[in-house]
């Protein structure tokens, strides 16, 4: 248990943090989720609109330090090429 006021107010800064990354990432999933059910049903329109609202998502969240930047640019690319194999 924090003793010291500082410490304290640590426990309560991590609190509200944590809360705050969790619907962070839980907003990225279902934009992520959105892109690929429109990738799953083979509508490349709604899966190009999908991707152009969660393609800045993924970038806040990064920027944020919610996750890695590297993880944020990997899930962008990888969702745009199958929404790009979708055309072909």
């Amino acid at each position: 248990m924090a003793n010291t006021t500082s410490a304290k107010k640590a426990v309560r800064k991590i609190e509200r943090l944590t809360a705050i990354n969790k619907a962070r990432r839980s907003r990225i999933r279902s934009f992520v989720r959105k892109v690929e059910e429109a990738i799953a049903s083979g509508d490349k329109q709604a899966a190009e609109n999908a991707l152009r609202a969660a393609q800045p998502e993924l970038m806040r969240a990064a920027s944020k330090g919610v996750v890695h930047r590297n993880m944020a640019s990997r899930k962008v690319s990888r969702l745009a090429q199958r929404v790009k194999a979708l055309g072909a």
